[in-house]
């Protein structure tokens, strides 16, 4: 049994010691900061997309950084998981995007304020986090992509934005149908009017309206079906 010095100085020494380590991680912690968060890339532009981001009370339905509420979807690697155009779009016009099912606020940003937006998932997703957040666990595993040939030498678009919805050769999201043959449901001007309008081809569709341009539209036809 220690006697009455002897504990008051394991207590003294004891405090000494982690009060030591914890100030010595704290520095390091500290120093780590700016390597870790990016602060050099820290724009003007990523500056004032966090002001709209709390302006908006975005953390009132999603999370990022672990920080907010579980509503809406996390959002600390949107810009890997989406992509900037999906995001820009998606940003001009949630509705559009997800008819009748997303609960998103149009707020109706103009296209500064989106680049702002846009600008700032980019700089939060290069933080380094320590892999947070983690991969789903309970996701279903996706399929073996196949070749992939085709979906090498798709257009922009279909990498960029049609990518969150569909796939082709495995390669993209399982939301809607596979695109890998559309010819027995499609020919080129009926492909052309679906991605023209699809609520006018067939109202209440999910499929929403990217207010493509013909040069774009003409693009996606032309590969999705293709001569031979």
């Amino acid at each position: 049994m220690l006697s009455k010095s002897q504990a008051k100085l394991f207590f003294l020494s004891g405090t000494a010691v982690f009060s030591l380590a914890f100030l010595g991680l704290t520095v390091d912690s500290l120093a780590q900061v700016p390597a870790r968060s990016h602060e050099p890339a820290m724009s003007a532009s990523v500056v004032r997309g966090k002001m709209l981001w709390d302006r908006n009370n975005c953390m009132g339905c999603h999370t990022i950084l672990g920080e907010g509420a579980y509503y809406a979807p996390e959002l600390t690697k949107v810009y890997a998981r989406r992509g900037p155009d999906w995001m820009r779009a998606f940003l001009k016009d949630p509705n559009a995007m997800f008819p009748g099912e997303r609960r998103m606020v149009a707020y109706k940003f103009n296209d500064q304020e989106i680049g702002d937006l846009v600008e700032f998932f980019a700089w939060i997703g290069q933080i380094d986090t320590n892999d947070f957040p983690p991969k789903p666990d309970l996701a279903p595993p996706s399929p073996p992509a196949q070749g992939g040939q085709r979906f090498a030498a798709a257009p922009t678009t279909f990498k960029t934005i049609c990518v969150g919805c569909h796939s082709i050769e495995g390669h993209g999201a399982h939301v809607g149908p596979a695109l890998d043959d559309l010819r027995g449901r499609f020919d080129a001007a009926s492909l052309e009017r679906w991605l023209t309008n699809p609520q006018a081809v067939k109202p209440g569709t999910a499929m929403p309206n990217l207010n493509l341009s013909p040069e774009v539209r003409k693009e996606l036809v032309t590969w999705l079906l293709p001569a031979n």
